[in-house]
């Protein structure tokens, strides 16, 4: 019982930021399952997704503000898929990575400007923020919220793919891009609805992750960025469960590693998984191994 006590705590923590990081991820792995594209930026739209929370805080109430965020980051997705990758998109894929990698430092320079480089403070969102017990365990409400939040979100996401015409276009474009042109998919709108359900799902992890962690400097979303990235990888790149399972796996893993005194190998772990999952088995647990027809 005595053991339960000490790292009950880190466990739930782990499956609060592995939710977090899974509906990152998630957002990763979708754009890359249609445009074969890495987002660099995604995490850095996580990262603004948390300083508009904050401006907006200042003059409206969180029940407009929380809303207002949400379909502002699904505008600027919107727009970065415009302004930035469709131009790029018959480009050799080089060209559309270093857009991206582009795309990630304006964001980060324009949160620079709109900063001054100073940490800003989440707002307090009393419901998700109070303190609950769980088995003895003292923890937020948001690190209850977060998993029940991610299955549902996730269960509703699989539903729209597999059960809605937008859905089988989408699955379409992902297995076959020229082809599914030419039989006469809006290629267009099938992407912008990607990006429409990964910003969004990258806002809600924001108002969840900046919940727990409530400091938001201009790099901020670097770190959760790039582990979200290693989830999408370890689950294998492309699939939606394998994401959120991977992202679970690096919260807990990481978590569980803070438990142990060892938090400065906390971030070093998710590297080195990345480094023998690449190695092991390059797919991912989920992926799909590709066959190149002759």
């Amino acid at each position: 019982m005595e053991l339960l006590s000490k790292w009950l705590p880190y466990i739930l923590a782990g499956i609060s930021v592995g939710g977090q990081y899974a509906l990152i991820a998630i957002g990763y792995t979708m754009v890359y399952g249609i445009l074969r594209l890495i987002n660099f930026a995604h995490g850095d739209m996580f990262m603004i997704a948390g300083l508009m929370a904050v401006y907006l805080a200042t003059a409206l109430p969180l029940y407009i503000t929380l809303p207002l965020v949400l379909v502002l980051t699904v505008m600027l997705g919107c727009t970065i898929e415009v302004v930035a990758y469709r131009p790029l998109r018959t480009a050799p894929r080089m060209s559309i990575m270093i857009s991206a990698i582009g795309v990630s430092y304006f964001l980060q320079n324009l949160a620079l400007y709109a900063t001054g480089g100073l940490a800003q403070t989440y707002p307090k969102i009393e419901w998700l923020a109070r303190t609950v017990n769980v088995f003895g365990a003292s923890t937020k409400m948001v690190t209850l919220v977060t998993p029940v939040l991610v299955i549902v979100l996730v269960v509703a996401l699989v539903m729209l793919i597999k059960y809605t015409k937008i859905g089988m276009a989408m699955r379409a474009v992902s297995r076959d891009f020229e082809t599914s042109q030419l039989m006469g998919i809006d290629i267009n709108r099938v992407i912008t609805v990607t990006f429409v359900i990964g910003s969004f799902l990258a806002a809600i992890g924001s108002i969840l992750y900046f919940t727990n962690y409530t400091g938001i400097m201009p790099t901020s979303g670097g770190m959760p960025g790039l582990k979200a990235f290693v989830a999408a990888v370890f689950g294998g790149i492309g699939s939606i469960p394998g994401a959120v399972i991977g992202a679970f796996v690096i919260g807990i893993c990481e978590n569980l590693i803070k438990g142990a005194n060892l938090t400065t190998f906390s971030d070093a772990f998710t590297f080195v998984l990345l480094i023998i999952i690449l190695m092991v088995k390059p797919t991912g647990l989920f992926g799909e191994k590709n066959i190149d027809k002759v």
